[in-house]
């Protein structure tokens, strides 16, 4: 079933309205960046790794809570082997495994527990983690952009590093901005991470099916504007685009308010993601492809064609 089937939509009349909200987004987040700390977890600034083991099972939630009450904000908390085994991973502090003894003593009086390992990460290799994430993104978004230069043309391979660069910065600055209101667990870790690397594979997705539909229309309509046929492909490829998008949020917006503490940041970071990774494929990645073609190329894609359908 397609909803969005036979549209006309001028997508190509609107981009400059939305690249500017896009840029005041990305500009009102860096600001935000800057003024406030940005809370990375224990994968990135170092912390402690305790597994733990109760005489009898306890749920997940009790532990996360006893945790919690003793100081340690944004615990990792995951049960292994069995009910009653837990990794328990806190941000580091002074006498930090000692603290944490205590307090699951004090809140399981009648449930002792052994303490069966403890692992000390620095924060030196937190700082390298860090560097090896941003060298992950950026790596990703150079491979893709080598293979969308290479399966259509070099233009379009800066086109989708452009809207990839927008994608990955969106959707960071966007978690920051929701991190300091507190309403979900948005540290920044390894999570964060795989779903950033997830949201650029997606966009790109997107990206290539309506770069596919550029270069067959480009041979269907010859002789037509360069605008003419961007809107063309973008309209359509939108029924699938949306389809697509629409069953994909809604599981992701399942995972963000049921799946628990600890996926919070990974769903939040896809949910912002796959939004942002679907507007950039039609407002930034086409649209710059088309600036593109006009600028450096000096082809005449119809620009006039554009705003008189807009005004019309």
């Amino acid at each position: 079933m397609q909803f969005f089937d036979k549209t006309s939509i001028d997508f190509v009349a609107k981009r400059k309205l939305l690249m500017t909200l896009s840029i005041g987004t990305i500009v009102v987040g860096l600001i935000v960046a800057l003024i406030f700390p940005i809370k990375f977890g224990i994968d990135f600034t170092g912390g402690t790794e305790v597994g733990v083991k109760f005489k009898t099972p306890v749920k997940t939630e009790q532990v996360r809570d006893a945790v919690t009450k003793a100081g340690f904000e944004g615990a990792e908390i995951k049960s292994f082997g069995s009910p009653s085994s837990f990794l328990i991973r806190i941000k580091d502090s002074d006498n930090a495994p000692e603290v944490l003894k205590n307090a699951l003593i004090s809140s399981f009086p009648d449930n002792p527990h052994e303490t069966l390992k403890v692992d000390k990460i620095g924060p030196k290799i937190g700082n390298e983690m860090r560097g090896q994430a941003l060298l992950a993104i950026i790596l990703a978004v150079i491979a893709i952009t080598f293979y969308i230069a290479f399966r259509f043309e070099f233009s379009f391979g800066i086109a989708a590093i452009v809207a990839l660069f927008h994608d990955v910065m969106f959707t960071f600055l966007v978690l920051v901005i929701f991190q300091q209101f507190g309403i979900f667990n948005l540290e920044v870790d390894q999570n964060v991470l795989a779903a950033m690397l997830t949201v650029v594979g997606y966009s790109i997705n997107d990206t290539v099916i309506i770069f596919d539909r550029v270069r067959e229309n480009r041979e269907l309509m010859k002789g037509k504007s360069l605008v003419t046929i961007f809107n063309r492909s973008i309209n359509e490829t939108l029924s699938r685009t949306i389809n697509t998008s629409f069953t994909t949020e809604i599981v992701l917006i399942v995972l963000l308010f049921f799946g628990g503490p600890t996926l919070e940041g990974f769903a939040f970071t896809m949910f912002v993601g796959f939004l942002v990774g679907t507007y950039s494929s039609i407002f930034i990645a086409t649209p710059f492809a088309l600036w593109y073609f006009g600028r450096f190329k000096k082809i005449d894609v119809g620009e006039n064609e554009t705003m008189k359908t807009a005004t019309a």
